[in-house]
């Protein structure tokens, strides 16, 4: 008997309800669309030789410009001060965050990458620096966050399949 057996006192799993199913499946579209908006920009810069000479274009410009605001100018230095290292981690971000969200690995690490991707976005955006997708990329990412199990369909869903936590077998006779 299943966990979810066991609260609604029944002697069967309770069956998913439908809008959850669906709640899911349109979490799981949207996190994979992102996932591959991201992976684009990361392996877009890698291919196009980003690195520190972008980075210093990023900060200098942000520093000489009235839309940045103030609270950029520190990260904006600090960009300044490190190119070599930002040029590297940007795109490194850019592609872990895209790996992470098409993986889908499960709810909560799900709803974590989605935060870091609107983080994310938000500092390209106070920085000065908006391209056509971004817009997207935050909306898939608010659905992601919006709909909680948008991480269940994923990794983490056929990991518990493979291992028979979906079975109504208990957790103690499977050792």
């Amino acid at each position: 008997m299943t966990a979810t057996a066991v609260r609604t006192g029944t002697g069967t799993p309770a069956r998913t309800a439908p809008w959850l199913t669906a709640s899911a499946f349109l979490g799981a579209v949207a996190r994979i669309a992102a996932g591959v908006l991201w992976l684009n920009e990361g392996i877009l810069k890698y291919r196009a030789g980003f690195g520190s000479a972008d980075i210093l274009l990023v900060s200098q410009s942000a520093a000489g410009n009235t839309r940045v605001p103030f609270f950029f100018h520190p990260l904006g230095a600090l960009m300044q001060s490190a190119p070599g290292l930002f040029g590297i981690a940007i795109p490194v971000l850019e592609v872990g965050l895209g790996v992470l969200l098409i993986l889908g690995l499960g709810r909560v690490l799900t709803t974590l990458v989605a935060l870091g991707s609107v983080a994310t976005l938000m500092l390209y955006w106070s920085s000065d620096q908006l391209i056509a997708q971004y817009p997207a990329m935050v909306l898939l990412s608010a659905v992601v966050l919006a709909l909680p199990w948008s991480g269940r369909i994923g990794v983490a869903w056929w990991w518990e399949r493979r291992r028979g936590r979906g079975s109504a077998t208990p957790a103690s006779s499977r050792r």
